[in-house]
Order: C-alpha cells, then structure tokens, then sequence
C-alpha cells in the first residue's frame, strides 16, 4: 500500500529539468569576481598611502621594556665620594682651629681612621717667661719674686678646673711624672698622650730643655726641675753633672746652674737624693732659697729620712710629698697595686700625690689610669692645686704630711 505516509518522502515528486547554463556565463562570471577582488585590494592599498605598500613585511610584537639601570652602588659610591671630600674638608677646618689632638692609624689623611681625644679642652698656661719673675744668675736666667710679689709657683701654674660631673668635695689626686726630656719617644708620649692636668717633671739635661720645657706647657702641663741629689752610694751612682752634694756645704753654685737651665716652672722634686735630704747641713740653704724665689718643692717620697717635712714649715716653704712613689722597676703587679694604694688614698684622705717615672713599662698605664679617674668619681688635678692646700692648711700650723 502506498500513500503518501507510507512512501518516501520526496520520491514520488515529479522531476522538473533544470535549464542548461551556458559555459560563457559561468567563465564571465568568474572572471567579474576576479576583477572585484582585484579592485577591492588596489582601493586598499591605495587607500592606506604606505610607501612601502607591496614589499614585503614582517609583522613582530612591540613591548615596552625598562633600559637596565646601573649598577647599585656606582651612584652611592660617587655621593660616598662626594661626601668624603666634604667630610675631610671639614675635619681638616676643625682640626686647625680646635687644637684637639688627632692621631691617625698608619698616618692616614682625613677622614681616615681616627682617634680623636675630646677629653679635654687645651688650658692655657701663662706665657714663660715672665719678665717679673727672671733675675740674671752667673750660669743664666734664674726665677724670682717679681717686685709686685707675684711668685713663679703662681704664675706658671695650671688653672685647676674640676668637671661639673664629679660632686663638690670629690677626692683629688695630682700625678707627677719625671725624667721627661731624656728619651724623645717617652718624653713625646708624656706630653701629649698624659693628661694636660699632669704635673711634669723636667730633667735638666738634653740637647735643648728650654724647647721640652716650652712643647709641655703648650700642651697644659705645668712643669717642674727634677734636681739631680746625692743619694748614700755617690759616686758610684751618680745621677749627672752638678748633681747637689752634701760635700758643698752652703753653696748654691750647682743649684742656680740646674735652675738656670729653662723656664717656665713651678717649682723644684728631688732625683734620688737619699743622702742629700737627710743632710739639715746641705739641705737648708738649699731649701731656703727655692722658698725665697717663689717656688715650690716637691718630695718624692722614695726616702724614709727626708728632713724636707720639718724643715720646710719653718722655712716658709710651700711644700708636698708624694705618698705613693711608683719604683722606676715596678712589675705589672706592683703598679697595679700602686695605683689602687692611690684610688684608696685619695677616697680616705680627700687628696693624693703619686710620683712616678716616664718609662716605657709605665707610660701606657699611667695614661690610662690618668683618664679613668673622673669616672671613678675622683678629680685629676696639678700638683700646684695639693700643694697649696698642705701650705695653707698644715705647713702654718707647724704640720706636713
């Protein structure tokens, strides 16, 4: 049965002829298309006016992309460089002008490795000589009491300056170091490595003392002459040229020659002189006419016998003795236990002298135990300052230490 459901579709529709299409239609038809396409692409390049419309291109991506920069640390060492410069420059002005002491490792310029000591600001001492205080002796200037009664021990010393972070009544202690002017080393390291407060003592011998005397008292250092004396085994020690002997009697003729050999000082220690100081003979004249010339006299303390104690209260003499002698060979040890003998000394005294020499065994830590005073809570001042109070306080009241 075939109907209309059953049959498939479309099979049964009548075939209609399709009209032939003639082949040169078709070719014109294709050869329009051609000329479409071909006008098509000469309005585009027309169209776009590039010169180089028809050669052959490359299309690639364009990014931008940060130019490398320059090293890290190209710029900060020229403004490293920059700033040194400025640096040494400003360092070198205030070097000139401050008078602070530098001390460069290996000698290097500014700003090189520095050590700058800004413990202390430079005291400046009264001019030496002065004119008032000189009279001419036979071997050469020699100090006096100037006509206005100004005296050498006055004018020459050290202002005594105590810091404001130490308490009022602080313990004192004035540091005497000797045999300055023998060695150029110590005696270069004793200047300007020891405090300005420290007191020096000058020997009177060396190629030019007048010129130590002068660079020490530049420096804030009052000064004294170490007098060669007499000790009990002369001559087979024998401290140098126109040492004090007990053989001189009264006379003052080596005296004037040892005072005579610079200026500027405050006063007279003795060196050695164990034989000399327990003569009254020798000792009084001598004695008599430091205290008539306006100086003062420092004992050492190295001798036991000293007669200075006694004589010098009725001499009118402005006088101290050293409480803590520091032996010339003193070991490690020793020192160190010399040094807080001092400490306790001036805690339960209110005031010490310690005497010691410019050696190349001590130098270094008198230097440091100078510096390390004020934090200890005790003052470092001139030995000028502890005199005067022992003249003040004790020589007129017929006592001395």
């Amino acid at each position: 049965m075939t109907d209309e459901l059953n049959e498939p579709l479309g099979l049964n529709e009548p075939l209609e002829p399709r009209p032939a299409r003639r082949r040169g239609a078709r070719a014109k038809s294709l050869v329009a298309a051609a000329l479409l396409c071909g006008a098509g692409g000469a309005a585009l390049l027309l169209s776009s006016r590039d010169p180089r419309a028809g050669q052959p291109i490359v299309v690639a991506r364009i990014e931008t992309v940060e130019p490398p920069s320059a090293p890290a640390s190209a710029p900060a060492e020229r403004a490293a460089v920059t700033e040194e410069d400025k640096r040494a420059d400003e360092i070198a002005d205030i070097e000139k002008r401050s008078g602070v002491k530098v001390t460069r490792i290996g000698g290097a310029e500014p700003p090189g490795a520095l050590i700058i000591r800004l413990d202390e600001q430079h005291t400046a001492l009264a001019p030496a000589p002065d004119k008032r205080l000189v009279e001419k002796g036979r071997s050469g200037p020699l100090p006096k009491i100037g006509a206005d009664g100004a005296k050498p021990m006055e004018v020459y010393a050290r202002p005594t300056t105590i810091s404001a972070r130490l308490p009022a009544g602080a313990p004192r202690v004035a540091l005497v170091v000797g045999g300055v002017g023998l060695n150029a080393q110590l005696t270069a390291s004793a200047i300007d490595e020891l405090p300005g407060a420290v007191t020096l003592a000058l020997a009177p011998y060396g190629a030019d003392p007048e010129s130590v005397a002068a660079k020490a008292r530049d420096r804030g250092h009052e000064i004294l002459l170490q007098a060669p004396m007499e000790p009990y085994d002369y001559p087979r020690e024998n401290p140098g040229p126109h040492t004090l002997l007990t053989t001189r009697g009264a006379g003052l003729e080596d005296l004037h020659w040892l005072m005579s050999r610079f200026s500027g000082y405050i006063g007279v220690v003795n060196y050695l002189g164990a034989q000399f100081t327990a003569d009254e003979t020798a000792l009084t004249p001598t004695l008599t006419d430091i205290a008539g010339r306006g100086l003062l006299y420092l004992d050492d303390g190295t001798s036991p016998r000293s007669l200075v104690s006694s004589l010098a209260p009725r001499l009118a003499l402005t006088a101290a003795r050293a409480d803590v002698a520091i032996d010339a060979g003193a070991s490690g040890e020793a020192l160190e236990k010399a040094l807080t003998q001092i400490e306790a000394l001036a805690r339960r005294n209110g005031q010490a002298i310690v005497a010691a020499g410019a050696l190349p065994q001590t130098m270094t830590r008198l230097t440091r135990f100078a510096r390390e005073l004020e934090r200890k809570g005790i003052a470092l001042v001139p030995l000028s300052a502890l005199a005067s109070r022992i003249e003040d306080k004790e020589a007129r009241a017929g006592k001395w230490k």
